[in-house]
């Protein structure tokens, strides 16, 4: 939040008023940035606004309406007259702060400043270049809505709107930063949010302390998670309205940031990053699979890499009838050094993909089969079991639903890889063991992470692992403690 200021009031004394904007804003220092000197009913005012921000018709109407006022219908009580009567706008408001008027003109809206007025009125027409809301790439569905959040505040908050016109629904905003003051909205139910849950979110986002938001909602995660150097993410992204909505009912709280097409979900557990809208876009029967094998990928991505060096390196450690896994062609190069070598090799690969244009994107992908798959193996470099076991884990990777819990999990496997061979089985048992310390231990926003598995609770870990139908859910989350409990 921005610290503490000195209030400076609005003079009635047009020409002090225009001199202290002037100066703050850069007026004559940054051509975006224009004054408009006018008369109208025998009032000098001024206009202050950001060129690209504002909307010209509006704006023209606006001054078209002002100037067929006579001198003598701003007589009395002009301040009034123009907020009511002359100035046909939805939204309009008024502050005596000089400060704040700076700060509503570089977030978009006019200031009207007028002669004999100890008040700034604020014009609230502006536009923001902006792009259509199209599906997000990293949350696709065969059937369902093919709407996603942009990057404006006021399109986000429309797009939840749309599909929960609850009236207890709650929209406030506030600024954050001192000098970037980003617009952050925090979004919940009232009927249903937990008052303590929300006042915690609050509290978290007002003691953001920092010049600005430079990749916002990410910079808001890092100061209100902490933890900073825990891989695990305790708030969970989403650029679908759905899943926003959907989480809204069950008493979540969102954090909306201008800026972004990313909007914060909190609190969120370790389960809440395994599910995906498709799962509720099918079938029960079909969601329930979808699920089961989408755990199965997760848990391959972590735990089979290191759990395959362990049996190659201990052999004795397979029964008789799982012998032939140890029997490969290890080639020329220590396995633990191959294993380290893909994974390094694998996220080279994918900060390639990311900053390749997509009209290369074919031939980045040929030049990696060709190096991976075929050259690499002849030449000795890798074995066959090696790319054999690291595509699975790479697959369950990619099939994480949270691109933040796949990274995490990553992290996690090449932890295991390395203590496993350091100090095998007994590190790897170890490694696992802290794993899941790790995560009991941390809490989002009060809700142990890893519920309801620890604390167990066999209802709500029931529709963790079974996708079940919609009618059968008829209770909320218990650990949000939700004010209405009953869906």
């Amino acid at each position: 939040m921005e610290k503490s200021r000195n209030k400076r009031f609005v003079s009635r004394n047009i020409q002090d008023n225009i001199a202290y904007l002037q100066q703050r804003l850069g007026v004559g220092k940054s051509f975006d940035v224009i004054q408009l000197d006018v008369e109208y009913a025998g009032r000098a005012m001024s206009f202050f606004m950001i060129d690209g921000f504002v909307k010209d018709d509006i704006l023209h109407y606006l001054m078209r309406r002002l100037s067929f006022l006579e001198k003598e219908e701003l007589q009395i009580h002009p301040l009034e007259q123009l907020l009511k009567t002359y100035i046909p706008y939805v939204e309009l408001s008024k502050t005596n702060d000089l400060e704040e008027a700076v700060g509503a003109v570089l977030a978009g809206p006019t200031a009207l400043v007028v002669d004999g007025v100890d008040y700034i009125i604020l014009i609230d027409a502006r536009t923001y270049p902006v792009r259509g809301p199209q599906e997000p790439d990293n949350e696709r569905v065969v059937r369902g809505a093919r709407d996603g959040f942009v990057e404006t505040l006021v399109f986000n908050t429309a797009l939840i709107r749309r599909r929960v016109r609850d009236p207890s629904l709650r929209m406030e905003y506030l600024q954050v930063a001192r000098r970037s003051r980003t617009d952050i909205c925090i979004c919940y139910i009232e009927e249903i949010a937990d008052p303590e849950l929300v006042e915690r979110v609050k509290q978290s986002i007002a003691k953001i302390d920092t010049d600005g938001l430079v990749m916002a909602e990410k910079t808001v995660e890092e100061f209100i998670s902490g933890r900073h150097w825990n891989p695990y993410p305790v708030v969970r992204y989403t650029e679908r309205p759905d899943t926003a909505a959907a989480h809204l009912y069950e008493g979540h709280v969102l954090v909306i940031v201008d800026g972004s097409p990313s909007v914060l979900i909190t609190p969120a557990t370790f389960w809440h990053h395994l599910q995906h809208a498709e799962e509720y876009r099918n079938k029960p029967i079909v969601g329930a699979y979808l699920r089961l094998v989408r755990f199965l990928a997760v848990w391959a991505s972590i735990f089979l890499l290191p759990l395959w060096y362990l049996m190659m390196t201990e052999p004795q450690l397979l029964p008789s009838s799982l012998s032939f896994l140890a029997k490969a062609k290890l080639g020329d190069i220590p396995l633990f050094a191959q294993i380290i070598m893909i994974e390094i090799g694998l996220d080279m690969l994918r900060m390639a993909a990311i900053h390749t244009p997509s009209s290369l994107a074919t031939a980045l992908g040929l030049v990696a089969a060709l190096m991976i798959g075929g050259i690499a193996v002849e030449v000795g470099l890798f074995s066959n079991e090696v790319i054999l076991y690291f595509s699975i884990a790479a697959i369950g990777s990619f099939a994480t639903p949270s691109y933040e819990m796949g990274l995490a999990n990553r992290l996690v496997r090449i932890g295991l890889l390395v203590l496993s061979g350091v100090l095998d089985l007994y590190g790897y048992v170890v490694g696992i063991a802290m794993w899941i310390i790790g995560l009991a231990r941390m809490n989002s926003f009060g809700v142990p992470y890893l519920w309801p598995f620890i604390p167990f609770s066999y209802r709500a870990m029931r529709d963790v692992l079974i996708r079940s139908p919609m009618p059968l859910k008829n209770r909320r989350p218990t650990v949000l403690h939700p004010r209405d409990p009953d869906r």
